[in-house]
């Protein structure tokens, strides 16, 4: 679909002032692991919501807790943890304003068809000698899962 507006990561901060609605669906990379932390969200609107279906690590949990008990934002929506299962004693847990889900916002119907399609695909194009789809760059600096706390 179409977008309002793209912008580079240099102007991340600018555009956190006008966003309604922040989604964090980057992978994580040396680059981005603590790209939402206190000043991200000190330059949010106080009526912005951030919603994180990627890597817990990329967003700073005590800074998210500061700014929603300051209210600097208004909202939480977390499919990732820093730590998961999220620490039972985390303040996270008792914010009204803060949704957290079981790191499943992948999970969706039919998403097992829509792998095993995929497999397919890619395992006819690997016997037919063509280009496979959806290859990871690893030189691009993605982190394994494992890797990210």
């Amino acid at each position: 679909g179409d977008f309002a507006a793209v912008h580079a990561r240099k102007d991340l901060d600018a555009a956190l002032a006008t966003a309604d609605y922040v989604v964090i669906a980057v992978p994580l990379t040396d680059e981005t692991r603590g790209l939402m932390g206190a000043a991200q969200f000190a330059a949010m609107k106080s009526s912005a919501r951030i919603i994180n279906v990627a890597r817990g690590t990329i967003l700073d949990e005590a800074a998210l807790v500061e700014a929603l008990r300051a209210g600097q934002i208004a909202g939480a929506a977390l499919d990732v943890t820093t730590s998961e299962p999220l620490a039972e004693n985390s303040p996270l847990w008792a914010m009204p304003e803060v949704i957290i889900s079981p790191h499943m916002s992948g999970d969706f119907f039919g998403h097992y068809a829509a792998l095993a399609s995929m497999f397919m695909e890619n395992f006819r194009r690997f016997h037919a000698g063509q280009p496979l789809l959806n290859v990871v760059d690893k030189s691009s600096g993605f982190v394994l899962s494992t890797d990210d706390q």
